[in-house]
């Protein structure tokens, strides 16, 4: 139940004088809690004996004054300190997996959903916060507290009637093992259940425009009431046993008092004990209800704290399927790109996606990658981005193989325009700042025109600071696209990689970006993928991908000669073109 406490030991050691603070207060506060109930029953004693005075009776009112201000004083310390160490694990947890996320690669985002990582961003951070806040007060009161409010019990009252009032405890401990390894195993479920809800929420958002033309609403709104009633009934699970905890530490603290009620009035007729020791006991007792209480709310905390941080720890200790080495080689620049003879395949894959490929650029040349739908062109250019850990094979840059490259220097290096844009809930200006922190309205300007946007800004309801939506929904696909290449065309890269980045805007505008892209990028490594051939008529470099393999290779002259699937490709697309134009 406890190794919780073990797993964040690195933060309790890191904040020990917090905690160590927190926890000494506690226990001071809980002493001095003590005091007044013993003083309440000599008050009496002396009030049944006749000899309490006006001022025995006013030190009396003082004293028990005093100690309820030292102990509000004691308390706003202790407090502070034990639940500020909540928001500090909370931030601190929430940094770590965010930051684990940001070093994660492709493969790991396949075999996670999104829900269920959201979850365990926010559910099951707040469940470990909880834990070292509130879980170490129960802890503290559970033990250390239920301790001393004992002695007090038997030192300063009777040693026979405390032993006859905890007789009931035993059945609490029994009672609250067993319901904290159920606890553990519902609660695990109940998140579980709550990721596949934001995975659901997520696809259904993100997915809203497709439901509705495919009128899909009431089988998505099923779908949806199943999932959330799947987590109700997990929930609900958690709840049935959550709810045992309470009636049944009320159960045997009624116990206690029947049992200290009983025992006590005996022993004061036997005049073992005075009046005021019984009113004390009792008020003891009383006091002893809320450590009976910390019990179950400290098993219940703990194995909900638990089952959250062995979710948090699989992912926070999952490693990156692609790693800097310990001592990467220093490379000034990518003078030089070259595969040898490179075969990969993806982990979810059964066959290869690329097979012996083997081609060379140097800087300032231009590579155009086609081929049909599926035959790997996208899988041979993100090569260059070392996503995934390299097959057979090698890959060089400037001589030195990619694998040794520093990560954050290799990708330093890369200017990148997938086929699926990604643009952030901001400004049109935000995102493409994206690729040039702080960058002035003239460089912005200068990757706009760059990208043939300049005539869409009028269209804009604010211009550059038209919020773009989520994913950029306020914008056309071509918008986006060249909002995309924008970006890119900001950071000014040594190696673009424009992955079938052209094609949802029209040949007019593809040939102006293609013009635009000779001109500032002289001198400057570009790599393009693409279905229309027009786009890479100009390459230094083109390959035919077919299968992953390399089929045709050559300059646009060269791959015509050879009366090939090239030849074949350009022949169609002049007639589509020809038609077009009539």
């Amino acid at each position: 139940m406890f190794s919780v406490l073990r797993d964040l030991g690195w933060f309790f050691r890191r904040e020990k004088r917090r905690y160590a603070v927190g926890m000494i207060l506690l226990i001071v506060a809980g002493v001095l809690e003590l005091l007044p109930p013993r003083l309440l029953g000599n008050a009496i004693d002396e009030i049944v004996s006749g000899s309490i005075t006006t001022g025995s009776l006013l030190t009396y009112v003082g004293l028990i004054l005093a100690l309820l201000l030292l102990i509000y004083w004691i308390t706003y310390i202790w407090m502070h300190s034990l639940f500020g160490g909540s928001n500090l694990v909370e931030r601190l947890l929430r940094s770590r997996f965010m930051n684990r996320l940001m070093t994660m690669t492709p493969a790991f985002f396949e075999r996670n959903r999104t829900g269920d990582l959201m979850a365990r961003a926010t559910n099951d951070i707040r469940a470990v916060s909880t834990t070292v806040g509130f879980g170490m007060l129960t802890l503290v009161d559970s033990t250390m507290y239920f301790t001393v409010v004992l002695m007090a019990m038997g030192f300063l009252v009777s040693w026979k009637l405390t032993l006859a009032a905890v007789l009931p405890l035993p059945l609490i401990a029994i009672a609250m093992i067993y319901y904290g390894k159920a606890i553990h195993d519902r609660y695990s479920l109940a998140q579980d259940a709550f990721g596949d809800m934001n995975d659901q929420v997520l696809e259904s958002v993100s997915g809203v425009r497709v439901i509705r033309a495919y009128v899909q609403e009431r089988l998505d709104e099923k779908r949806f009431a199943d999932i959330t009633e799947d987590v109700y009934r997990k929930n609900m699970a958690v709840a049935k046993v959550d709810s045992f905890f309470e009636p049944t530490i009320r159960f045997c603290v009624g116990l206690s008092y029947i049992i200290a009620l009983t025992y006590g009035i005996y022993l004061v007729f036997r005049n073992q004990i005075t009046l005021g020791d019984l009113v004390s006991f009792n008020m003891y007792l009383g006091m002893i209800v809320w450590p009976m209480f910390a019990i179950g709310e400290l098993i219940n905390i703990m194995q909900r704290g638990g089952a959250s941080l062995e979710r948090i720890d699989e992912t926070l200790n999952t490693k990156p399927d692609v790693e800097d080495v310990p001592h990467p080689t220093a490379v000034t620049e990518p003078k030089r790109i070259e595969l040898k003879d490179v075969t990969f395949r993806y982990p979810t894959s059964t066959v290869d996606n690329l097979s012996g490929v083997s081609l060379m650029l140097e800087k300032g040349q231009t590579l155009g990658v086609v081929g049909r739908t599926g035959s790997g062109k996208s899988t041979l250019l993100k090569q260059l981005l070392h996503e995934y850990p390299t097959g057979r094979g090698e890959i060089l840059i400037s001589g030195v193989r990619i694998e040794q490259i520093a990560l954050e220097q290799l990708h330093s290096w890369m200017g990148y325009v997938p086929q699926e844009q990604i643009l952030f809930s901001k400004s049109v200006r935000e995102n493409i700042q994206f690729g040039y922190a702080g960058a002035d309205d003239e460089r912005i300007m200068a990757a706009i025109t760059a990208a043939a946007f300049q005539n869409d800004l009028g269209t804009l309801s604010d211009g550059l600071d038209t919020l773009v939506g989520e994913r950029g929904v306020s914008l056309s696909g071509g918008q986006k696209q060249r909002v995309s290449i924008s970006r890119a065309f900001i950071a000014n890269p040594e190696i673009l990689i424009l992955d079938d980045a052209l094609s949802a805007v029209d040949a007019r505008t593809e040939a102006q970006i293609i013009e635009n892209i000779r001109r500032e990028r002289s001198g400057k490594t570009t790599l393009i993928s693409t279905h229309r051939l027009s786009a890479i008529e100009h390459a230094d470099h083109i390959v035919v991908l077919e299968d992953g393999r390399i089929t045709e290779r050559g300059t646009h002259q060269e791959l015509l000669a050879q009366n090939g699937w090239y030849r074949e490709q350009f022949d169609r697309q002049q007639v589509e073109n020809n038609l077009t134009n009539e």
